[in-house]
């Protein structure tokens, strides 16, 4: 049993492999289960030495703070600093592995944070200043709330029950700060008390990284991390942060196993719990070994490889296996439909039974019915589920009914791809560019491990190979849409992935709701790629315009759209803050712009390219825009 034991930990034998030799061994498939589970967990557990180990720290209220978060693993402190979190930033100033990293604006601050931790998926740490910086960082927060990203955020708090409650940058008479952004966060805490101060950050730490994740907030008041002579437990983050992988129920495992093998025309629909999972390459194979057709949910990552031939893109009433009658809908790691406005139709085929995988059970049945949930971490899950498939049918009967499935699916991707493939010839060679070619071209250009970090909702990424491995691109956005989040979450991204190129695609209107973000770039030397496309116009709105057939579609005369008159140079907006750029309009200039940056970022520097880009879609010509000029107006010319 000991060298059974051993050639399973050492990987020399599969999960398969292992629970067969169980139960040759005599034991149960229920009691082979079970022992795989413990061994699982023991091997991902800390050692007890290690974990048991605590320290008392001394000193200020911010020392405490810091001294605990220091012990949570915190790496990169991101923050816009203020006069009431002065005890903190003292203590911060000589403490060895921990950076500062500062942004110009709170929005930006949490951004950072959250594109941070979307790339590592470790606990992003911030702090922000009182009720004022708290209020400026909300939409960002929304952004983060929407993907469950796990975000401490922590503040000071000048606090409005202790004496006058109209202070100065304190929350208004009869009003908390943790107040402001309950709807954002998982929980809200004030801390007056500096003997408690690790304590509730430990609390948060738990909180924001117990699945499904989320941001939490904790305000400090200012006395409390000024004051001296303190003393706390401080514990590593071993002992209160605890494993969360949890396997599913073994009936519920057989069951969907059943229901799989008996559909017909099954559908798999991916969220981001795959890969905040890791379960990318279960899927995959989970995908194949059945023949499985694998749509996505709108997520923060490209949760299945955008160029396997059984990814059929996003989910659609469209695709034919909803647009057919789909028997059986799978949901894996993925919400459940209904995140836009109030549908004409159901969303889910009638004819569909549902299935359910993953964690985040607030999501499940949140508006559509579910007829089996598994409640499990994702990649075990999957796991459980390939080996009962490979139990409960022969490798004959799994071909007969992949096979056909598989070649339905490869059939219609090739279809699509061979369009999309035209569709960019097509719209190749023209100036300002089309968003097709420069996706294309970017696609071709940048490194074969970039990170790409979106926000730009009309661009076009048909081209890339995004995927898990070492050798694809990895795709990462955000859901909430909050203008804002682009600038400061590849430079997030990038500190968390030092070693992978990172290039930011974002449209020139969300860049002026984060431009101060270049500014920490060049401070740190944080060697960001950033590609601005700048069509002058907010495009994803005026579609909606367009599309509600009203006076402005009439009239083509769009109210709020247009960007130019006068026009944004971006390169220099770049370059006032210590960010070198050039700007390219054709496919040529683009790729000849992106070699020079990526030499850039190469050499440690971050770099902008604003690419001209073509407006598409109904009112794309329109460049009318309010006439208003007060110097008009004047009676005097002062």
């Amino acid at each position: 049993m000991r060298e059974l034991v051993k050639r399973y930990f050492d990987q020399g034998l599969s999960r398969r492999g292992f629970a067969r030799k169980l139960t040759q061994l005599g034991f149960s498939a229920a009691a082979a289960r079970v022992m795989m589970s413990d061994l699982d967990a023991a091997e991902n557990t800390p050692a007890r030495s290690e974990a048991a180990a605590s320290t008392v720290a001394q000193g200020s209220g911010g020392d405490l703070v810091v001294a605990q978060a220091k012990a949570a693993g915190v790496e990169y402190v991101f923050t816009n600093p203020g006069s009431f979190e002065v005890g903190f930033f003292d203590s911060l100033l000589d403490t060895p592995g921990m950076q500062l990293i500062m942004g110009l604006h709170e929005g930006i601050v949490i951004s950072l944070a959250d594109g941070y931790h979307k790339v590592s998926l470790k606990p992003g740490f911030v702090n922000l200043h009182v009720i004022a910086g708290t209020a400026q960082a909300a939409g960002q927060m929304y952004n983060a709330s929407r993907d469950g990203s796990a975000l401490v955020i922590t503040a000071g708090l000048n606090d409005n029950q202790a004496w006058s409650d109209e202070s100065i940058l304190a929350p208004r008479p009869g009003y908390d700060q943790k107040d402001v952004n309950r709807q954002f966060t998982k929980i809200s805490w004030d801390a007056r008390q500096g003997e408690g101060l690790p304590l509730m950050l430990r609390r948060a730490f738990k909180t924001a990284m117990t699945a499904p994740g989320g941001p939490v907030y904790l305000a400090m008041a200012h006395y409390a991390l000024e004051a001296k002579n303190l003393k706390a437990e401080i514990l590593p983050a071993g002992r209160f942060l605890l494993p969360t992988r949890v396997r599913p129920e073994a009936a519920a495992v057989e069951e969907a196993t059943k229901m799989l093998i008996e559909a017909k025309r099954p559908l798999l629909v991916a969220g981001d719990e795959v890969w905040k999972s890791g379960a990318m390459a279960e899927l995959v194979k989970f995908s194949e070994s059945l023949g499985l057709p694998v749509c996505l949910d709108r997520g923060s990552y490209r949760n299945f490889p955008s160029q396997h031939p059984h990814g059929v893109g996003s989910y659609s009433a469209e695709l034919p296996w909803v647009k057919n009658g789909s028997d059986l809908i799978v949901f894996v790691g993925a919400r459940d439909f209904g995140g836009k406005m109030v549908p004409r139709a159901s969303e889910m085929p009638a004819t569909a039974r549902v299935v359910r995988l993953g964690m985040d059970t607030a999501s499940m049945s949140r508006n559509y019915a579910t007829d089996l949930a598994l409640v499990g971490d994702v990649k075990l899950t999957l796991s459980d589920l390939q080996a009962a498939v490979d139990s409960r049918i022969t490798r004959e009967r799994r071909s007969a009914i992949a096979d056909p499935r598989a070649g339905e699916i490869r059939a219609y991707t090739t279809a699509s791809r061979t369009r999309l493939d035209e569709m960019i010839r097509k719209n190749s060679g023209q100036s300002p560019m089309h968003p097709d070619e420069i996706g294309a071209v970017l696609a071709r250009t940048l490194d074969k491990d970039a990170i790409v970090v979106s926000e730009n909702l009309t661009g076009r990424y048909d081209a890339f190979r995004f995927g898990y491995k070492e050798d694809e691109q990895m795709y990462v956005t955000n859901t909430g849409l909050g203008l804002g989040w682009g600038v400061g979450a590849a430079t997030g991204a990038k500190l968390a992935a030092p070693n992978r190129p990172v290039a930011l695609t974002i449209g020139d209107g969300s860049v002026m709701y984060s431009a101060s973000g270049f500014w920490t770039q060049a401070r740190y030397r944080i060697p960001v790629l950033n590609i601005v496309y700048n069509n002058k116009n907010y495009q994803t709105v005026r579609l909606a315009y367009y599309g509600y057939k009203g006076k402005m579609t009439a009239s083509d005369k769009y109210v709020g759209m247009y960007l130019g008159d006068p026009d944004i140079d971006f390169v220099k907006l770049g370059e006032s803050q210590g960010v070198k750029g050039e700007k390219a309009a054709t496919g040529a200039e683009l790729e000849a712009a992106v070699r020079r940056g990526l030499q850039a970022t190469g050499d440690g520097n971050p770099y902008l390219i604003e690419v001209a880009t073509a407006r598409i879609g109904g009112g794309a010509e329109s460049t009318w825009h309010e006439g208003f000029k007060l110097s008009d107006r004047r009676k005097r010319k002062v």
